[in-house]
């Protein structure tokens, strides 16, 4: 299950999500970003298993977030419809919520802009529209100031 158990969705309200809940867009109208997604990160899976040691726990962990950011822009470029498969109408608690709520409709914000590191081991958040306009992984900001703070 890759760590469901421990995750903020596992239980919650009755629902136990697997894997392709999130990782695949699900229905008939999400059925070409489905067939993109099983052939691109399908594809994309293969060549990583060729190319990179996945032999141990951390050979796997350093590879950790690189992948989640392909899953991070994957979201992201879904408008994070599989997100919105289940969290419909959300109705955010206090005012700075409902402010973070409003850079959806204002700055073209996804679920996944905020909501990082829900399910699987943390790894650094992505900076996602930076990610977008450089065509490669730019981390957040608090993430810089944190690795700045350990040194």
């Amino acid at each position: 299950m890759g760590g469901a158990e421990k995750s903020s969705h596992y239980g919650a309200l009755g629902a136990d999500p697997g894997c392709k809940d999130c990782h695949v867009p699900q229905g008939l109208g999400n059925f070409h970003l489905a067939l993109w997604t099983h052939i691109y990160d399908g594809s994309r899976a293969v060549l990583a298993e060729m190319m990179y040691d996945y032999s141990t726990i951390e050979k796997f962990n350093e590879r950790r977030p690189i992948m989640a950011h392909y899953a991070r822009m994957s979201l992201k470029n879904w408008d994070s419809v599989t997100c919105r498969d289940c969290h419909k109408n959300t109705k955010p608690p206090g005012a700075s919520a409902k402010a973070a709520h409003q850079k959806m409709e204002t700055e073209g914000a996804t679920c996944i802009d905020c909501h990082q590191n829900l399910v699987h081991k943390k790894v650094p958040e992505s900076d996602l529209n930076a990610s977008l306009a450089q065509g490669m992984m730019v981390l957040k900001e608090s993430n810089k100031k944190t690795e700045e703070e350990e040194d």
